[in-house]
């Protein structure tokens, strides 16, 4: 979804982006088919994307590494080098309207949990390039 936003705005040159998990149970795998499906309805084509395990090299590779909640938090922490830890967020830190701080994980739950996780995404996605423009972009 962040990706999407970011070509939208004409930044795809500028801001590079990602997506990994810290498990190794989706490697090279796609999205699941109901959060390809609710992306779809979107207007967000997810099809390229194939799952891949975040490696440390991932926090001198990348100036923001986001997590969905604080399990994945702990876990990336763990991995950060001595001196990149600050770039290590939970995404949901840039949608403070939401009154969030995780996003649920909807594998488990019906259809309508994509729909509302990808709701929860693309505010928190506003606010981090929002952020990005503020700080990095400001520059």
């Amino acid at each position: 979804m962040f990706r999407d936003l970011v070509r939208r705005e004409g930044l795809d040159g500028v801001i590079a982006t990602d997506s990994a998990g810290t498990s190794g149970w989706h490697i090279g795998a796609p999205p699941d088919d109901r959060a390809q499906a609710a992306a779809r309805r979107r207007g967000v084509d997810l099809s390229d994307l194939r799952g891949r395990q975040t490696r440390a090299q991932d926090f001198m590779d990348f100036d923001y590494l986001l997590a969905m909640d604080r399990r994945n938090h702990a876990a990336l922490a763990q991995m950060a080098p001595k001196g990149r830890e600050h770039r290590l967020h939970l995404f949901l830190a840039f949608a403070p309207e939401l009154g969030l701080t995780e996003v649920p994980d909807p594998y488990y739950g019906d259809g309508n949990g994509f729909e509302t996780v990808l709701d929860m995404i693309e505010a928190a996605s506003r606010g981090l390039l929002d952020h990005i423009r503020e700080t990095d972009l400001a520059r």
